[in-house]
């Protein structure tokens, strides 16, 4: 009898761990939450999209940041296609039609949708290159609260998005930076 038992409990331990292990593997992924600051800007003819984003990142020191819109003009695109190493440079007059990812000082990711003159679309990873043509007006979301970091992943190998809480401000310190005053 006691080796029913025992077999019985050992049955259910197992099937207990099995089903565990397997909800994990569905369950939801944690997500933290922030308020949002926005900052509107424009870039004119001739800048780098991708270096300007990451100078504006560095005089900011934003540490979680997105993408909220940009529509503009290119007249050179520089992505890295999916599954590709090296860049692939397209010349001529293209517009943005979506300019999505996350920004910060820890490392930021990046994709870019252009279309040419007869609407063909392309898109890959946002690289230095992508000069404007006429105008690059962004909305970008800054995350005040939390922090983005880049961690490789075991999965995929790659520096991938950690998400932390920001850290707190010390005492006597906001965490926002000082309003340029009106005239």
């Amino acid at each position: 009898m006691r080796l029913v038992v025992s077999l019985l409990i050992l049955a259910l331990t197992t099937s207990a761990a099995v089903a565990q292990q397997a909800m994990s593997l569905t369950a939801a992924p944690v997500a933290l939450s922030s308020p949002m600051r926005t900052y509107a800007l424009r870039l004119g003819p001739g800048q780098d999209l991708r270096q300007q984003l990451a100078a504006f990142t560095q005089q900011h020191q934003l540490k979680a940041a997105a993408i909220v819109t940009c529509v503009g003009s290119l007249t050179t695109t520089t992505l890295r296609l999916a599954n590709q190493n090296g860049p692939t440079v397209y010349k001529g007059h293209f517009e943005i039609v979506s300019l999505v990812g996350t920004l910060s000082v820890n490392g930021s990711h990046l994709h870019l949708a252009v279309a040419d003159s007869t609407g063909r679309t392309v898109g890959g990873h946002l690289l230095d290159g992508n000069l404007v043509y006429t105008t690059a007006e962004l909305v970008v979301g800054v995350l005040e609260e939390l922090d983005f970091r880049r961690e490789l992943d075991p999965v995929s190998t790659y520096q991938e998005l950690k998400v932390y809480p920001a850290a707190k401000p010390a005492p006597g310190q906001s965490g926002r930076r000082a309003s340029p005053k009106k005239p």
